[in-house]
């Protein structure tokens, strides 16, 4: 028994260390049991893993790998694995490393999503979810801030930050209008605001020049013929469901397949849902929180605010990406069949974006308008990750203890620049150990 074992051992070591199938699945497998935090601390395991354990990518390559997948839809982490299987073993290969990275983190997202209400009826889990939405929220708005201080460089980016802020958070819209809206408008800087800014700057400037040659000489003109003139004045320009009701009259076969006919929409409306929001948000998984919370919470009223927030916080303490929210959301719709179709939808349109992209690589990265729509999305996103932290904040932080765990944690976050895993998971420690002394 014991050789058996060791052969078998030895066995899927090999198979592991080989660029086939059955070794890309076993690799990201493991990534996908280990993989906490998200985001760099993900792919810097991916990086030991390619490149240096297993020798299937040069430093280079790897990098290649990281910047098509910082610049398409989805998670950084997952399209670095889907183009990393591409590049190996074509699109088999693709689909089985998304496949072994995704399956831990979903099974465990279930079996939380299955327990959840007895998680809360333990004692001190009220505490505990407290303490970690206040962590959520110091996270989302330390990366706000991250990102802010890279992509921010222009007066138009601050002004479009703002903008998306306020559309989302005072008048209610959709995060989706916000971010086609604003990649329009980066097309629209990139490729004519950036040349008319600078010719009116320009303008300005001759302008001002010859204004103060204008009374300069009236100057001169007053002190010889002692003769005055009033300054011209310039005025300035102004500014300026259906509900569709239905209703069942046939009896009988009609009224028994009246509920799968209901799961099935609920199920078709699920996955046109996150399969939405997966082909448009760039710029990894916290930015995709606002839309999930604008669709599930806000539109669909599928979960209260506290509820999703306590999704995303089980979200960043287990493995693999924090789209793994989209499983809780899906089992909390329509039971373990909405958490698989939930969870195939949100990483199903980058998979293939990455696949097709993957293909003709420098074509893609150097299409203009693709990165100038990326310009005008980018500060968008600032905006929409402060929105998601206001709305989560509201609803997940109710006391001074949690405002000072929140302030906390963003000090620990900004200082010390920890994994996030621990910095949520010691915010729910530490509201509970507070909650003992002071409830």
């Amino acid at each position: 028994m014991r050789r058996r074992a060791r052969f078998t051992r030895r066995r899927i070591e090999r198979i592991s260390r080989t660029a086939t199938l059955g070794g890309l699945f076993l690799s990201f497998l493991k990534i996908g049991l280990v993989g906490f935090g998200g985001g760099v601390a993900v792919l810097a395991q991916i990086r030991t893993l390619t490149v240096r354990k297993r020798g299937w990518l040069t430093d280079s390559e790897f990098a290649e790998a990281v910047a098509l997948a910082q610049s398409l839809p989805g998670t950084s982490a997952g399209n670095s694995v889907s183009y990393i299987g591409l590049r190996l073993r074509g699109w088999r290969g693709a689909v089985v490393a998304m496949s072994g990275f995704i399956l831990p983190s979903m099974l465990i997202m279930i079996a939380l999503a299955i327990l959840y209400k007895h998680l809360h009826n333990l004692a001190g889990s009220e505490q505990f979810f407290h303490g970690l939405n206040g962590a959520v929220v110091a996270l989302i708005l330390v990366t706000a801030w991250r990102m802010g201080k890279n992509i921010l460089t222009r007066r138009w980016q601050w002004v479009l930050a703002v903008l998306a802020l306020l559309a989302v958070a005072v008048l209610d819209a959709t995060v989706l209008e916000v971010v086609f809206a604003s990649g329009l408008i980066g097309i629209y800087f990139d490729a004519f605001g950036e040349k008319q800014l600078a010719r009116w700057r320009a303008l300005r400037t001759i302008v001002a020049r010859r204004r103060t040659r204008i009374r300069t000489r009236l100057v001169r003109q007053r002190r010889t013929r002692f003769e005055t003139r009033p300054p011209e004045a310039v005025e300035e320009e102004p500014e300026e469901e259906r509900e569709v009701s239905t209703t069942f009259h046939s009896i009988g076969l009609f009224a028994v397949a009246m509920p799968i006919v209901a799961k099935l929409g609920l199920l078709v409306t699920l996955a046109a849902i996150f399969l939405r929001i997966g082909s448009v948000t760039f710029g990894g998984g916290l930015v995709m929180v606002p839309l999930i919370e604008s669709e599930v919470v806000n539109t669909h009223h599928w979960l209260t605010h506290q509820e999703f927030a306590d999704a995303f916080a089980l979200g960043q303490i287990t493995p693999g990406p924090v789209l793994i929210t989209a499983t809780f959301v899906g089992y909390r719709v329509a039971g373990t069949v909405g958490a698989v179709i939930a969870t195939i939808s949100i990483f199903l349109p980058a998979f293939l974006i990455t696949i097709a992209a993957g293909s003709s690589l420098r074509r893609f990265r150097n299409n203009k308008q693709v990165q100038s729509f990326l310009q005008g999305v980018a500060p968008a996103v600032v905006g929409l990750l402060v929105a998601a932290a206001l709305s989560i904040g509201r609803a997940g932080i109710h006391t001074w203890v949690g405002l000072m765990i929140m302030l906390l944690a963003i000090f620990v976050l900004v200082r010390f620049r920890p994994n996030a895993f621990w910095v949520i998971l010691g915010a729910g420690v530490l509201r509970v150990v507070i909650g003992m002394f002071l409830g």
